[in-house]
């Protein structure tokens, strides 16, 4: 059952991402910060940890998941370091998934030959 509710959870976020694409005149880029922003308010309210806990994987691997992750670190960083932390929070506690991304796609590029358009 796990299984389905991170599939329909993750897969509901896709489906508004998809709608704001077809139906609204957004950018795919301010789509992008549009879904980080609503992580992060959701989380600043309370409600994406129970999203988190209902849908796992579903709910914190999608870009919104990411707006959660700043703003957890921002949280734990203003909680230890003051207010310094509100500018050390968000940084530190996504460097792991930022480095991941540009090391995978420096690889990725290295083996693949750019289509000029």
């Amino acid at each position: 059952m796990v299984y389905l509710w991170t599939f329909l959870i993750g897969g509901f976020f896709c489906i508004i991402g998809q709608l704001l694409i077809d139906y609204t005149k957004l950018t795919p880029a301010r789509i992008l910060v549009a879904f980080v922003v609503a992580g992060v308010v959701l989380t600043a309210v309370g409600l994406y940890d129970y999203i988190i806990d209902f849908a796992g994987a579903g709910a914190s691997v999608p870009l919104t998941g990411f707006g959660y992750s700043i703003a957890k670190g921002v949280q734990r960083a203003v909680l230890t370091e003051g207010v310094l932390g509100i500018f050390t929070g968000g940084i530190s506690a996504t460097a792991g998934g930022i480095t991941a991304a540009i090391v995978i796609s420096y690889i990725v590029a290295l083996f693949c030959k750019s289509k000029s358009q």
